[in-house]
C-alpha cells in the first residue's frame, strides 16, 4: 500500500468511526468532541505504529516526541478537526492525515465525513472552472482573522463562514470558493494534509507573507495560511502585505 493510499483509508475510515460514534447517542455536545478526539487519535495511532513502525508521528492528540525532529518522514494528523462542529453535528469537520517528508507536506488525505467524502493526494480531483461573478473567500465561523475580513472588502469578495480548517481547504478544492486565508493561529496538524491535497491539485498555497510552509518544525505553531487559485496569489499577497504594514486597515 503506498503513502497516499494508507493516508486516505486511515482518514476515510477514522471518519466513519466518528460518524458512528456521533449517531450512537451515547455522547452529546463538548463530551461528544472529546469522545471522538480520542477515540480517532486513538484509531490513527494504532494505525501508523502497525503500517509505518519507522515513521514518526505528530498529532495534535498526543503528546509531542522530540524525536521525531531527527526523522525525515512525519505523519502529522489531527484526528478531529473542526471539535466543536462535530459535536453540534455539523458537516463542516474533518479528518486529516498527512505525510510531511523532509519538512514538504507530500502526501495527504482530507476526509469530510458529514458529507461524506474524502479526498487526497493519490487521485487527486480535477480542479473545477473558475466561477464568475464576485469572489468567495472563506473565514471562520467562530472567530473570522481581521486581516481576511479586511482583505474581502478590497477584494469585494463575499464572506463565506465555515468551521473546520479541512473543511474550508477543500472548499477551494472542490471550487465552493476562492480564497481562503487564515491569519489567526493554527498548528502544523491543521494544515498539513489540506496543504498537500491543495497543491495536488495545482492550487497555490503558502504562508500569508509568500513563504512556503515548513513541516516537522520544533514548535508546531503555524499560524496562517493562504490557499487560492493561482491566478488569485499574486493580487492576494500584495493586498496582505498592505493590510500587515496598516494595521488599522485589519482592525476596520
Amino acid at each position: 500500500m503506498t503513502d497516499a493510499e494508507l493516508a486516505h483509508q486511515i482518514a476515510d475510515t477514522a471518519g466513519r468511526l466518528l460518524v458512528a460514534l456521533q449517531q450512537s447517542g451515547l455522547f452529546e455536545g463538548k463530551d461528544l468532541g472529546k469522545a471522538g478526539d480520542r477515540a480517532a487519535n486513538a484509531f490513527i495511532m494504532e494505525v501508523l505504529r502497525a503500517k509505518r513502525p519507522d515513521d514518526a508521528v505528530l498529532s495534535e492528540e498526543e503528546k509531542d516526541n522530540p524525536v521525531r525532529l531527527g526523522a525525515g518522514r512525519v505523519w502529522i494528523v489531527d484526528p478531529l478537526d473542526g471539535t466543536r462542529e462535530y459535536g453540534e453535528a455539523r458537516t463542516d469537520w474533518a479528518v486529516h492525515v498527512a505525510l510531511a517528508v523532509d519538512g514538504r507536506a507530500e502526501v495527504g488525505a482530507v476526509a469530510l465525513p458529514g458529507l461524506p467524502l474524502t479526498l487526497g493526494t493519490g487521485a487527486p480531483p480535477a480542479l473545477p472552472e473558475a466561477q464568475a461573478g464576485r469572489l468567495r473567500m472563506l473565514v471562520s465561523r467562530t472567530r473570522p482573522a481581521p486581516e481576511a475580513v479586511a482583505l474581502a472588502e478590497r477584494l469585494d469578495a463575499d464572506l463565506l463562514p465555515m468551521g473546520s480548517a479541512g473543511a474550508k481547504a477543500m472548499a477551494v478544492v472542490r471550487g465552493e470558493a476562492d480564497i481562503y486565508l487564515h491569519s489567526g493561529g493554527q498548528y502544523e496538524w491543521d494544515s498539513c494534509a489540506p496543504v498537500a491535497v491543495a497543491q495536488a491539485c495545482g492550487l497555490h498555497v503558502s504562508r500569508i507573507n509568500g513563504d512556503p510552509l515548513v513541516y516537522n518544525c520544533a514548535d508546531p505553531y503555524l499560524p496562517d495560511l493562504l490557499i487560492c487559485r493561482k491566478d488569485h496569489a499574486e493580487q492576494v499577497l500584495t493586498l496582505v502585505a498592505d493590510l500587515l504594514l496598516e494595521p488599522s486597515a485589519a482592525k476596520r
